[in-house]
Order: structure tokens, then C-alpha cells, then sequence
């Protein structure tokens, strides 16, 4: 027996070729395709209305005629038959052609919008021009490439919603949150910002935007044009952008603590509906190593910082120093913002430092000390705040951050390293939300580790490169800043020794009860929690 012959022998068989309705689905969807590409050409489609319409209902028939065809005869069960031998999903040349497609076209989008054929004053031309109809419909206002994006990133998750859901028709949670992602990005990221474009005249310059979206993700927010805005749109205006306010320091802590980080990072962003959804088939790539995991804490929290540094030279740039005039001066807001971070960091050192990993104590030191010690600098200076100006602050992050990492690696390298490459290595929002999952959320994964095999599935479709594994064969909750609570886990767990619960704060990382079923007296176990 040869040594391809041995390996194909543990590791299973190749998966099967197409079927019949697979193949006939792909070409429907790629002539979809094929349309836009033309399109972005500059081949011009007299009848835009018409055209768009087969391009997009040709994308998203072909998407779900492919789920379709896929599992509808098979048994209820995630099916993941061959994924390390399929071209696409194992890093194969497949994977690399369709990653280098992703980023050249959100490096388009991005930085070279007039080679879709973006054009002023609603001149637009090639593929921009084709969405101009469905731009009219929706806001009265031709095409942006970011209308583009957004109608092919809803598609996206309205269509993959779909295959996900076939694929994970045996589970009412992952049914439940897919519906949820499909529901916001329609409603909440799309449709609504389209409607209250419209809404505005001479009279109102409402600042529209995707209302789910909440700072530190949507980092403009509180800029001073988009602040202006609020407050020239009358009380529709003012509700905004109190909701944003109240989002961050009410809502967004009170849900954390009641379901965990997931209740929006699998529930609700459209960073992980896309994730989720179109991302499902790259889950396995993510990076399960120490190493990676180690990187993933400094670079995710170093761009949390990042924001708050930007955000605060931001805010700074447009405030006054007459007290007479305003009660928030430069001075009150500078010392607001230095006294609020230090009371913050007093009190997470004090109730829940045993909490924190070691390197995370001495981060957060080093963070605190290094925004402490700009501010001072600038008041014994005189220099710019953080010694940048306000807008090359923001520049900075809105490339570096915005577009580069959360755009054209975040999802342009779904083939290559995972789908949630910007979720665990670049969101700020997930940042906040993982801190406040392990400080104090009453969310975890509970293990049963008596009942583990140790077969791997769980760690394998992590798509958090968290090693489940590891934890359910101690017995031990999971308790992870990085963890989205989507439960594939759960799911793909052949023994059910993995459940999502909410439940009390008290012993939610330390666990002592062992691995129940090898080493711990189950009856002593069971008394004493009758207790």
C-alpha cells in the first residue's frame, strides 16, 4: 500500500463529486456573477433594472438551489464529509484564487472606488451604475460603492443564511441566531439607513447608519460632523445619538452579563453574520496554537486602545476651553476621561484580578500607564494630544483599522485563515464585550468531561481557535474572552458533552468538581449540590 493510500485510510475518504443539482446551481450562480463582472467592465446593460435582477436572483437561486441540493437528501446532522480534502476549504490553490478575488475586490472598493465605476453627481457608470435603480428605489439617491457592498454582503447573508440553515436544520439554536443575523442585516444594517436617507431634505441631515453598530465599532460616530447631524435633526436626531451613548455604557454591559459576548457577535453584528453564514465552510482554518492565541490578545486589545485614543483626540479636537460658555471643556473632559479609566482599572484590579491571566495584569498596567502618561505629556508639552492631530489619528485607524484589517483581511482571507480573522484578531467591540465576558457574564460552556472521547470535533470547528478539547477533557467550563457562543461545539459534539448556560457568576472558572464519571464520587457530587 502506498503512503497517499495509508494516510486515505485514517483520515477517511475523498469526498464524492458534484451532483447533478450542484453543478447546474454553480453555473446559475456564477452567470450571476458573470453579470457583475461585466458590469464592472464597463459593459453597459441598457435595461439596468432587468439586468440586476438576474444578476442578483441568479447569485442567490444558485446559493440556495447549491444548499438544496446538497443536504435535502441526506439525514439531519452537520455534514462536513471531506473538508480537508476539498481544494477550497483545506488551503488548496482553489482557496488561494478565491482570496486573492475577495481582496482585490475590497482593495476596489476601498481605495479605487472609480474603477467600479464610481462618478460624481450621480453620473456612475459600470458596475455602480447597474445598483443605481435599486439605490432610487430604496433612498432616492443613486449609488455609492458602498451600496453596492451592502446589497452584495446582505445577498451574502440572506443566501448563505440559507445553506446554514439546512446544514444545521437538526439544531434550534444555531436555527434560532441564524435567523436573528439574517433579520438585522435586512432590517437594521440595509433597509433602515436606505429609509432614512430618504427621509432627508433641506431641512434635515439626518446621519444614517447601521443602527446595530455601536462604538467602538462604528468609530465615527461620534465625530463632529456626525454629532452636528444628530443635533440638526430635531428630536429624532437627539434619540440617536442618546441611544448611542446609552448602548455602550447600559445596554451593551447589561446584555454581556446576562448571554455572554454572543448576544451580539453571533446574534446580531453583520461582521459575524457574514462570518457565520458565508463563512461556515473555512471555520476549521482558524489557528488553534499558544502562539496565535497570544498574539490575539495583545492585537486585539491594542486596537481597543487604539480607538479610545482616536476617539478621545476626536472629541477633544472640537471642544472649547470658555467654562463660561460650556461646562465640558477640553481640561473637564480630559480629566473625565483619565479619572474614568483609572476608576475602571482600580476596579476590575480589585474584584476580578484573579480573573486575569497574568500578561493581561501587566498589559492593562502598561495600557493605563501609556494613556495617563499622554495626557500628561500634552499638558507639560503643549503638544497635539497624543502627539498626533485629531484627523491623522483618525486617518490612521480608518486605514489601518477600517478598511485594511476589518475589509480586505477580515473577509478577503476567509479561504486562508478562518472566517473570523477580524472578529478575534481586530474588532475593538469584541475586545470590550470579551473583557466583559470574563470579568463578570453569567455565560458559559458547560462540560461534561466523564463523557468526552477526546475526538477533537469541537476544537477543530472552533472557529476562535480556542481548543475545547482541552477544557472538556478536565471537565472545566469554558470561560473565554474570545469565545462568540455560536455552539457549533455543542454541535458537532458526538456525545453531548458540551452545553451553553447562563447561570451564576460564582466558581464559573475554577471548576473543582473534576472530570465527573472518572476520578469524583457521583453520588458525594450530587448531595452536595442538593445542599
Amino acid at each position: 500500500m502506498s503512503r497517499i493510500e495509508q494516510n486515505m485510510s485514517v483520515t477517511g475518504e475523498a469526498a464524492a463529486s458534484l451532483n447533478t443539482g450542484q453543478k447546474l446551481s454553480t453555473l446559475l450562480g456564477m452567470s450571476g456573477l458573470i453579470i457583475l463582472c461585466l458590469a464592472a467592465l464597463n459593459l453597459n446593460f441598457p435595461n439596468k433594472v432587468l439586468w440586476l435582477s438576474i444578476a442578483l436572483g441568479s447569485i442567490t437561486a444558485g446559493i440556495v438551489w447549491f444548499a438544496q441540493a446538497t443536504y435535502s437528501g441526506t439525514h439531519a446532522g452537520i455534514k462536513n464529509d471531506g473538508v480537508w480534502f476539498k481544494s477550497m476549504t483545506s488551503r488548496g490553490y482553489v482557496a488561494y484564487l478565491t482570496g486573492v478575488g475577495l481582496t482585490g475586490f475590497y482593495i476596489l472598493l476601498y481605495f479605487y472606488p472609480q474603477y467600479l465605476g464610481l462618478r460624481a453627481e450621480g453620473g456612475n457608470v459600470g458596475l455602480i451604475a447597474l445598483f443605481d435603480p435599486l439605490s432610487y428605489l430604496l433612498s432616492g439617491n443613486p449609488a455609492s460603492q458602498w451600496f453596492v457592498y451592502g446589497t452584495l454582503y446582505t445577498i451574502a447573508i440572506l443566501a448563505f443564511g440559507v445553506k446554514f440553515l439546512w446544514k444545521y436544520r437538526h439544531n434550534r439554536y444555531e436555527k434560532l441566531r441564524t435567523f436573528s443575523v439574517m433579520f438585522f442585516q435586512l432590517a437594521f444594517a440595509f433597509l433602515i439607513p436606505e429609509f432614512m436617507s430618504r427621509l432627508n431634505d433641506d431641512g434635515m441631515n439626518l446621519p444614517y447608519y447601521d443602527l446595530k453598530n455601536i462604538w467602538p465599532l462604528n468609530y465615527y460616530n461620534f465625530e463632529q460632523y456626525r454629532v452636528d447631524g444628530f443635533l440638526s435633526s430635531g428630536n429624532i436626531g437627539l434619540a440617536l445619538l442618546i441611544f448611542g451613548v446609552v448602548s455602550i455604557f447600559v445596554i451593551t454591559p447589561i446584555l454581556t452579563y446576562k448571554y455572554g459576548k454572543r448576544w451580539y457577535c453571533s446574534w446580531v453584528c453583520g461582521c459575524g453574520g457574514l462570518a457565520e453564514t458565508a463563512g461556515d465552510p473555512y471555520r476549521q482554518l482558524s489557528d488553534k496554537s499558544l502562539f496565535a492565541w497570544k498574539v490575539e490578545r495583545w492585537v486585539v486589545h491594542s486596537v481597543l486602545v487604539f480607538v479610545v485614543l482616536m476617539t478621545t483626540a476626536v472629541i477633544y479636537s472640537y471642544l472649547g476651553y470658555d467654562s463660561s460658555k460650556y461646562w465640558l471643556t477640553r481640561d473637564v473632559f480630559l480629566i473625565g476621561v483619565g479619572t474614568f479609566l483609572t476608576l475602571l482599572f482600580a476596579a476590575i484590579w480589585y474584584y476580578k484580578r484573579e480573573e486575569l491571566q497574568k500578561d493581561a495584569r501587566y498589559g492593562a498596567i502598561g495600557y493605563l500607564v501609556i494613556i495617563l502618561g499622554l495626557i500628561a505629556f500634552h499638558y507639560f508639552s503643549g503638544q497635539n494630544l497624543f502627539l498626533f492631530n485629531a484627523e491623522s489619528l483618525r486617518q490612521a485607524y480608518g486605514f489601518l483599522i477600517g478598511s485594511i484589517f476589518s475589509g480586505v483581511i477580515g473577509t478577503g482571507f476567509y479561504p486562508i485563515f478562518g472566517n473570523r480573522v477580524w472578529c478575534r484578531f481586530g474588532c475593538p467591540m469584541a475586545a470590550i464585550l470579551g473583557m466583559q465576558q470574563r470579568l463578570f457574564s453569567k455565560f458559559r460552556i458547560t462540560t461534561n468531561g466523564g463523557q468526552c472521547i477526546s475526538c477533537g470535533n469541537c476544537s477543530t470547528y472552533c472557529e476562535m481557535g480556542i481548543d475545547v478539547r482541552a477544557y472538556a477533557q478536565k471537565g472545566e467550563n469554558i470561560v473565554r474572552s474570545s469565545c462568540v457562543g455560536c455552539g457549533i461545539c455543542s454541535a458537532v459534539c458526538p456525545r453531548g458533552v458540551l452545553k451553553l448556560e447562563n447561570g451564576s457568576t460564582s466558581n464559573r472558572i475554577t471548576v473543582e468538581d473534576g472530570v465527573v464519571g472518572d476520578n469524583v464520587d457521583l453520588l458525594d457530587l450530587l448531595k452536595q449540590k442538593s445542599l
